[in-house]
């Protein structure tokens, strides 16, 4: 007896809308569980080879945590139009007060695959600093992600 692999297409994957609270939950264990999502991992027809990942909205990135002493240790460097001297550096702890979206949009990022997929697969990810989001008309469905931290 002969096994047949199912090969799915783009029009068989429905795709969903997801919202996560980020409030006091560690930002790795959060961007690498929002990465399995936005590639479809989750699903029993995940393809590795076309985009078959939901959509997702993150809420309260700025009340995220980090553990150790990354606020003060860890650095987001940017090279602004690679001049001499264009090398900005911000620890952990700006990033969190002035840009929370970019901190979550870097850290998914950085677990999504590089290419012109891993590009499809960001588009989907929505970042929100506060409790409040303009995507309501989508009626995204709430999931708990990981635990809460204790402090």
């Amino acid at each position: 007896m002969q096994r047949q692999t199912t090969v799915y297409k783009k029009t068989d994957v429905t795709k969903k809308w997801y919202v996560v609270d980020a409030e006091g939950k560690p930002l790795g264990r959060l961007a690498s569980e929002i990465a399995i999502i936005l590639m479809g991992k989750n699903k029993p027809q995940y393809t590795p080879n076309f985009d078959c990942g939901d959509y997702v909205i993150v809420t309260n990135c700025s009340k995220v945590h980090l553990s150790g002493n990354k606020l003060t240790k860890k650095i987001y460097y940017t090279n602004r139009s690679e001049t001499y001297g264009g090398l900005r550096a911000r620890s952990a702890k700006v990033m969190r007060e002035s840009y929370p979206t970019e901190m979550v949009r870097r850290a998914v990022w950085g677990m999504l695959p590089k290419g012109p997929l891993g590009h499809e697969m960001i588009k989907k990810l929505f970042v929100y600093a506060g409790k409040d989001h303009d995507r309501q008309d989508k009626q995204p469905i709430e999931i708990e992600l990981t635990k809460k931290k204790e402090n």
